[in-house]
Formats: structure tokens, C-alpha cells, sequence
């Protein structure tokens, strides 16, 4: 039988069958031993071959492929440094809640999480939350982030998750796809997503309680099937975003603003930093880029730290 993975604890995986059925599915031992990086072989989103076990009184099942993936997306595991955890698979639009405050989601984070976005091939789109909270001048800042995402190829809408504001607007963007909305704890991401399927309430505040308990804990990812044809992957609120798996030299082609100026520059493998006639400097200095992502970039070359994404940068430029 074949399926879709739609949640994990590890040991058990619960997987809609193509027929609608739920069975509940473990994997056979040679999987954690294939050579996977990650410290879960199977994700939410996979869509797997199992075999029914008869033998138990209760019908469970066996999975015993994973079919290839068209991307996915993941997270530096927690205890383990070199390892990741892949926290979906499959999915085709992630959704980054940002806020201004309460609490700060900086440049240098949405950035980040860009780029990742790019290196698996997931459509991001920047959702930013709570505008009904803030003051003519924060809505101004707003408008300015969100201008200069626009120009770099971006979506950007502004919604209220507690007055319901461009609500439809996210769901008409969800139609027939799955997706994922993430961001930092406190953004709003459970109150967004009960506004969208109130159904989900429950659910959606264990995670969220789960996840505020126990900040070094392993968590689990689960897809909910949506009542206007769209798929759902709830996360817990995710701490900062890792760049794994990735050479310094590509870096960069996941700024499409970058890349797009590549082949205009003196050396192929140019890193935009310090090499002679490099297009990207240029464009710099006659303010055709933005300076906080050219500081994104720099700060992601130097190394995965946290302090990174911790800082704003783009007031500068004004």
C-alpha cells in the first residue's frame, strides 16, 4: 500500500493510506542504517510504501519505502551538532510568520530562513502578523521590509490572525497545496493557523504548550488535512534556522538578487567580498541591493552563529 506520512513520534509513524484509511506504521531496521544524515529517516509529508502486519491483533504497518522526496526542509538537531533533522518533507509553499516586536524577528533571521528556503526549493512567502498592534511609525517599517522583499521576488501580505485581516487572502495561497508556517515562538503561529481551521484548536495549543516545556526536547511535526482542500504542517516554533549542507561558495546563489549579478562578475567563483570588478559590490555602491542583505550574506559566510540572527540591520540604509 502507499501513503502519506502525517505524523511522527519517532518510533511510529501515522500514515493516510491512498484510500483515506489511517494506519498506524513503524520502518524496518535497515533504514537508520542507510547512510541518512538525519537523525529521522522518516518525515512528515513523505509518502511511503508499507505492508499490512497481520500477525497483531491490532492491524498495523511496515514501511518499507520511502518514495523520493521533491524537497524538504530542515533543522541542526538539538543534541546532535553534525547531524539534522528534517522537519517536512514535500511541501509546496512554508509560510514565515514575522513580527516587528513582541517578539523581534530581525532581517538577519528572515534572511536565513530565505536561503534555506531556496537551497530546498520551497516557495517562502512572508506573512507579517499582528499589524493591527502597531503605530503609524512600526507600520511604516513594515511597509519598508516588505517593499524591499517584494523587489527581491517575494510575496509579502499583512495579516491580523486575531482580527481575521487578509485571512482569506493566506487560505486563497493555500488552495490544494501543503504547507508549513514557522517562525519564532510567539509570533502567532497557532492563533493563525486556529483562525484558518478553528477545528484544529486543540491540537495546535498542545504543540504549543509541548514545545514551551521543554526547549531542548525532541519535537514532532503534523500535517492536518484542511476543510478547503489544502494540507496543513504544524511545527513548534523554531529557535533560529541552520545553514547545513551548504559550501560557502553557494551561499550566495540562494540570494536571487546575487545570483542574477553572478555572471557579471570577474571570477566565476566569485564570493562578493573582496575580489576586483565583482557586480554585486557594484550594484552596492550605486544602491541597486539592499545592505542588509549584503550583511545577511557576509554574516552567513563567517559561520552558523547565533548572534547572527539576532541583530537588525536594515534602518541603516534609510
Amino acid at each position: 500500500m502507499t501513503g502519506t506520512v502525517y505524523k511522527s513520534t519517532g518510533s511510529w509513524y501515522t500514515v493516510k493510506a491512498d484510500d483515506g484509511q489511517w494506519f498506524e506504521c513503524r520502518i524496518k531496521g535497515k533504514f537508520r542504517i542507510q547512510g541518512i544524515k538525519s537523525t529521522n529517516p522518516v518525515s512528515v509529508g513523505d509518502v511511503v510504501d508499507f505492508d499490512l502486519d497481520t500477525k497483531s491483533d491490532v492491524e498495523t504497518g511496515v514501511i518499507t519505502k520511502i518514495h523520493d522526496r521533491d524537497n524538504y526542509i530542515v533543522r541542526k538537531s538539538v543534541n546532535l551538532s553534525k547531524q539534522t533533522h528534517i522537519i517536512a518533507s514535500n511541501v509546496d509553499t512554508v509560510f514565515l510568520l514575522v513580527t516587528l516586536n513582541n517578539p523581534p524577528t530581525f532581517t538577519a533571521f528572515i534572511d536565513r530562513f530565505l536561503v534555506t528556503a531556496e537551497a530546498y526549493h520551497i516557495k517562502a512567502v512572508l506573512l507579517f502578523n499582528k499589524i493591527d498592534t502597531y503605530n503609524e511609525e512600526e507600520i511604516m517599517e513594515i511597509k519598508y521590509l516588505a517593499a524591499m522583499y517584494r523587489e527581491i521576488g517575494y510575496e509579502c501580505v499583512g495579516i491580523s490572525a486575531i482580527i481575521g485581516k487578509n485571512i482569506d487572502t493566506v487560505k486563497e495561497m493555500m488552495m490544494g497545496k501543503t504547507c508549513m508556517f514557522t517562525g519564532h515562538s510567539g509570533v502567532g503561529k497557532s492563533t493563525l493557523v486556529n483562525a484558518i481551521e478553528p477545528t484544529l484548536d486543540l491540537k495546535t495549543k498542545q504543540i504549543s504548550v509541548q514545545h514551551s516545556q521543554g526547549q531542548h526536547t525532541t519535537t514532532f511535526a503534523e500535517m492536518f488535512d484542511l476543510h478547503f482542500d489544502a494540507r496543513i504542517i504544524d511545527t513548534p516554533g523554531i529557535k533560529g534556522f541552520g545553514i547545513v549542507d551548504m559550501e560557502r561558495e553557494e551561499i550566495g546563489d540562494y540570494f536571487p538578487e546575487f545570483f542574477a549579478l553572478k555572471s557579471e562578475c570577474k571570477f566565476n567563483n566569485c564570493l562578493h567580498l573582496e575580489e576586483p570588478k565583482c557586480a554585486v559590490k557594484e550594484a552596492l555602491d550605486n544602491d541597486e541591493l539592499h545592505w542588509s542583505r549584503y550583511k545577511s550574506y557576509t554574516q552567513m559566510l563567517e559561520g552558523d552563529d547565533e548572534q547572527h540572527y539576532r541583530k537588525d540591520h536594515y534602518p541603516e540604509e534609510q
